[in-house]
């Protein structure tokens, strides 16, 4: 059977000037979304986290195809099953998704490098569900689906394989952190870049992913941690965080020697920036590892010296997801926050609903929110 939901509604990137909150590029749409199919779930959304990545496929830096029901971070409740004797899920369980659906049968599945699935990359490109084509319509026009979630929606349909199950204790708006914050910026540290007790690291940038990393690095025992960010309340919180030192981009280079004159051992870039990250290439020591994680508009090029890669034996990284296999990782993460040591609330800015959308875009862009959640049925 057919449900009629609101959701959040793209329809086209970069059309629209800032404030956001005058010209609002996405509005709250009346669609019809279709029953899962054989492998899918329909999942009622609790929460769900409003990421750069998400104000990226707005202002045009990743250009999608349009109409598309956005939002890629969140959790909610399975309500149906559309292959009944589905093994892992039954109807009440709490899911989070995650954004990559990874087919595992492709090679880079089945060597348990999921998040590089090639099938499940291509639907996201394309706006389709894994197993093909659209859930959602408004009227007879097909809606994309953003990451094979589209969760700033009252409901979503996804594919088995975007779900993790997570214990139903989780609070919802915690437990959408974990579906991209979390997986992507604590992943950086321990599967990208595997730090270890006792190494520095700096990380370029203090949002969502980037204090996920900070919270990561320290969970993993480095030492010491520095933060990058031009905002002085995201430097504040950095340091009750457990970093070190924080500074402004200004005056990152001289700060980061007076700590560590040779460097850094690990970089982890989060800004999405051409120039960030040749800033967080500099940082590293000889013998450095750079990782990035940042989602730069495609027509932005990075150029160093390439000899510095083998005369200074630097590695740079690239990081999707985190390199995290989810249904392994964010049940981990989680174990870690229950634990205290990835105290992920601090990362949450406001709770609101889907109509906020376009002012929470502003507050977004001018750096004066981490972790902005949307509450589909209310809070």
């Amino acid at each position: 059977m057919t449900k009629t939901i609101r959701a959040l509604v793209l329809d086209a990137c970069g059309c629209c000037a800032r404030p956001y909150r005058d010209s609002a590029p996405l509005r709250v749409a009346e669609l019809t979304l279709d029953p899962p199919g054989p492998g899918e779930l329909l999942i009622r959304i609790d929460a769900a986290g409003l990421c750069h990545s998400d104000l990226s496929v707005v202002n045009g830096d990743r250009p999608r195809p349009m109409p598309m029901a956005l939002g890629h971070e969140a959790t909610g409740i399975v309500e149906v099953l559309g292959s009944a004797d589905d093994p892992a899920f039954k109807v009440g369980d709490r899911v989070v998704m995650a954004f990559l659906p990874a087919c595992g049968e492709c090679e880079d599945c089945v060597a348990g490098e999921s998040y590089l699935c090639g099938p499940g990359s291509r639907a996201n490109g394309e706006g389709r569900m894994l197993r093909g084509g659209s859930r959602l319509r408004e009227g007879d026009t097909p809606i994309k689906h953003h990451l094979g979630v589209s969760g700033f929606a009252e409901y979503a349909v996804v594919d088995r394989r975007s779900a993790v199950k997570i214990d139903s204790d989780v609070p919802p708006e915690i437990a959408a952190l974990f579906g991209c914050a979390v997986l992507t910026g604590v992943g950086a540290v321990m599967n990208s870049a595997k730090v270890q007790p006792g190494e520095s690291v700096v990380v370029y940038g203090l949002g969502g992913v980037g204090l996920s990393a900070l919270l990561g690095a320290v969970a993993s025992g480095a030492s010491p941690v520095i933060a990058i960010d031009p905002v002085p309340a995201k430097r504040e919180l950095a340091l009750k965080l457990g970093a070190a030192a924080a500074f402004a981009p200004a005056e990152a280079e001289a700060g980061i020697k007076s700590v560590l004159p040779r460097g850094a051992d690990v970089v982890i870039e989060t800004a999405g920036k051409a120039a960030v990250l040749l800033a967080a290439y500099a940082a590293g020591r000889r013998g450095a590892r750079i990782v990035t994680v940042g989602l730069p508009n495609p027509a932005d090029m990075l150029s160093f010296p390439a000899v510095s890669l083998v005369a200074e034996g630097k590695t740079l990284i690239g990081s999707y997801m985190g390199s995290a296999v989810p249904a392994r990782d964010i049940p981990k993460y989680i174990r870690l926050w229950k634990a205290g040591r990835l105290p992920v609330e601090h990362l949450l800015t406001s709770q609101s609903p889907l109509s906020d959308i376009n002012r929470l875009l502003d507050a977004l862009e001018d750096g004066s929110a981490i972790r902005q959640i949307l509450l589909p049925h209310g809070a």
